[in-house]
């Protein structure tokens, strides 16, 4: 296998064949299958939007009624509809404050937000881990009442806490592997269902 098609396989095909912008979008289906977080009208706010295919999915379940706002480095070009707004900004450094002001409180926070990887599984690890933190302190500020939040982080020795801390806001917390995570990844998604407070320390 060439370094050009090295990470190719089914899920690749089909999202070409689907017109999604990446493959990730069937982590999130199936995510979205399991606990039905996207309803039409949905307000959602997409933490690490780029390439698009998770807004792509949240624009088409949320309906002409929804609302999707992403944010990211890159703007994701090739997603295009009045329901969406893209805000230029990195996570880390970002203030959500403003948000909520501008389009009432969020139905649902996903973050697909991972670092740059280096090949290094502790530095790798500590910089999911970080965006994870910032995506659950952001979702907190911005999430309404029984809200939810979807997050992707490496596991890792930090992963317990983190886990603890986000079920203190949330009514239930389930941790799920997507099928179309790759094999040899240490990526799960965290899934808080039922936002219950409102301050973060």
């Amino acid at each position: 296998m060439t370094a050009g098609n090295r990470w190719k396989d089914h899920y690749t095909d089909r999202a070409r064949e689907e017109n999604w912008l990446a493959r990730s979008v069937y982590k999130l289906e199936e995510i979205d299958k399991k606990y039905k977080l996207i309803k039409q009208g949905s307000r959602i706010l997409d933490l690490g939007c780029y390439p698009g295919s998770w807004t792509q999915f949240c624009i088409k379940k949320a309906g002409q009624g929804g609302k999707i706002i992403g944010i990211d480095l890159q703007r994701p070009d090739h997603v295009s509809s009045p329901n969406f707004r893209f805000i230029q900004a990195d996570i880390l450094a970002f203030n959500a404050e403003d948000i909520s002001l501008d389009t009432g409180k969020i139905d649902l926070v996903i973050s697909d937000l991972a670092p740059q990887t280096t090949g290094n599984k502790f530095a790798d690890t500590c910089g999911s881990m970080a965006l994870a933190e910032k995506a659950l302190k952001i979702a907190v500020s911005v999430l309404k009442k029984d809200g939810h939040f979807i997050c992707k982080v490496f596991e890792g020795e930090d992963f317990k806490s983190f886990r603890d801390k986000a079920s203190g806001y949330f009514d239930q917390t389930r941790i799920l592997r997507p099928s179309a995570v790759r094999k040899r990844s240490r990526e799960v998604y965290l899934i808080g269902l039922k936002f219950v407070k409102k301050s973060i320390d």
